[in-house]
């Protein structure tokens, strides 16, 4: 199979890897560039609660609108000049789910969502959403798609290969 869509691309991309999905709930790891831990993720909003806090982490995409902040500035500061690369994107695309992988690419954090890219892996397809909200639906279309609950097998939002 061809990988044209295998990329990273960005500081701030991560490889989503869904092991399981039960009851509409997914689970799996999440791998980014910084660490070479996975991120255990056990359901949907546990993700985007990570991947926000990778995000401010790192301070990439930088978001448009404040947020409440209850941690001392220099602690703050000190997370973000403490990281550096430990692990390669090719490294991070050799990671892989049982039953999906995803490469997301926020671009930007505005009007209180997120804008980017999403690359599911298993079928070389990538696709912009410009949504929190429409991220989490191209992905359960997906993993619906190849859990067989969808009734066809098109793959909703998803262009063709």
């Amino acid at each position: 199979m061809e990988r044209s869509q295998w990329y990273i691309g960005s500081p701030n991309g991560v490889v989503l890897c869904v092991d399981q999905v039960e009851d509409g709930s997914l689970s799996g790891r999440m791998y980014h560039g910084y660490s070479t831990e996975a991120v255990e993720i056990r359901e949907l909003d546990q993700l985007l609660f990570e991947l926000e806090r990778f995000f401010d982490s790192i301070n990439f995409p930088y978001p448009s609108t404040n947020e409440r902040k209850f941690l001392k500035e220099e602690t703050r500061r000190e997370r973000i000049e403490t990281k550096v690369k430990k692990v390669s994107d090719e490294e991070l695309l050799k990671k892989h789910g049982d039953i999906g992988t995803f490469i997301i690419r926020v671009q930007h954090r505005q009007n209180s969502s997120w804008q980017g890219r999403i690359t599911w892996m298993d079928k070389d397809k990538t696709i912009s959403f410009r949504s929190v909200w429409e991220m989490i639906k191209l992905i359960a279309s997906a993993l619906d798609t190849v859990s067989g609950q969808e009734e066809n097998e098109e793959e909703k939002g998803w262009p063709e290969a």
